[in-house]
């Protein structure tokens, strides 16, 4: 199914020399073989240097765009032909945005909307932007930009009509062994006897790059328009993490960092009531649809007061498990390592 719809096709990913789309453009090329991937973001370095592991003599698909969300016409110039696009490019680090809030709009909410203009004005086929579970009830402006850029995202839908560019949304949780994020930490830490720890009742959704990545793809081959995608992947306890990496050190309890929740949310309980249940995602269909696109089959709704929170969470991390989740991510360091990133 995902090659018949992706294979051939022009995609165009923002944010491409992050994390996500290396990955991303990993997986393009080798699985996909679309007839165009544009990698687009605005650090020419980043692009040098993933050019070299991508190149384009080696890869004849492949284009490299200098540009950034916030450049409408960029943008326009960018996505000339383009089937597909998937919207990546965020600030993502809490308290840069907290120091930095202009910029944060800017990027995260009006950028958003320059790829949904662009995207209508170039007559794409499907646009969906990578979300983030900061998104649900957020404290902190990262998440609450992101929860802008969903609501404007799924309501560009009315822009674009029934007949035009479909947007839709796929919401997930913390990315193992990213950067910024806890186990990296950990383990740069353990060295020194000591670990820092800002709550031990906090919980933590998870889920590895290359899973959020081919979501994604699976949301890009189903999406109707108007969607919020959601993975049901598994919560971990930081203090569970702590003794599987560290298990001789001290830990020094710090207190909760400012916009920081101790446990997180992929879905809340108002969202719930217009969401479907399937075997392996829930789907959060559009509350406000005059573009037709309530017609999921097969789902099947949730009861009265469900949420989705990181500490509710049926589904946890065994210790094997996140020994496993460990080794991976110290095996696999050196690519986290590398100069060019989110």
């Amino acid at each position: 199914m995902g090659v018949q719809i992706i294979t051939d096709k022009s995609i165009l990913i923002t944010g491409g020399t992050g994390s996500f789309g290396r990955k991303f453009t990993e997986i393009m090329l080798r699985e996909y073989h679309p007839k165009k991937l544009i990698i687009f973001s605005r650090d020419e370095l980043k692009q040098f240097e993933m050019s070299q592991i991508y190149s384009d003599r080696e890869y004849a698909c492949i284009r490299y765009f200098i540009g950034d969300v916030r450049d409408k016409d960029r943008l326009l110039r960018a996505m000339t032909g383009v089937d597909i696009v998937v919207h990546a490019a965020a600030l993502k680090q809490v308290p840069a945005c907290e120091y930095n809030p202009f910029e944060a709009i800017q990027t995260n909410i009006i950028g958003a909307k320059n790829v949904i203009d662009s995207a209508i004005d170039c007559k794409v086929q499907k646009t969906i932007m990578v979300s983030t579970d900061k998104a649900v009830n957020p404290i902190n402006l990262y998440g609450a930009t992101k929860l802008c850029a969903e609501k404007i995202f799924i309501q560009g839908n009315s822009y674009s009509g029934a007949k035009g560019t479909c947007f839709s949304c796929s919401r997930y949780g913390n990315v193992v062994g990213s950067r910024g994020s806890v186990i990296p930490l950990f383990l740069k830490q353990r060295h020194n006897g000591c670990i820092t720890i800002t709550d031990q009742r906090m919980t933590r959704f998870w889920i590895t790059l290359e899973q959020g990545v081919r979501f994604v793809i699976r949301c890009i081959e189903g999406m109707h328009g108007g969607e919020v995608f959601v993975p049901k992947i598994p919560s971990m306890r930081i203090m569970d993490l702590a003794k599987v990496v560290a298990p001789e050190c001290k830990m020094q309890f710090v207190g909760i960092r400012p916009g920081e929740k101790v446990h997180e949310s992929l879905i809340s309980e108002d969202e719930a009531r217009s969401t479907l249940e399937f075997h392996d995602m829930y789907v959060i269909q559009p509350v406000l649809s005059w573009w037709g696109a309530n017609n999921w089959v097969g789902g099947s709704p949730l009861h009265e007061g469900f949420r989705y929170t990181s500490d509710t969470n049926s589904w946890w991390l065994t210790e094997d498990e996140l020994k496993r989740v460990v080794s991976d991510v110290e095996e696999k360091k050196e690519a986290y390592d590398q100069p060019f990133g989110d």
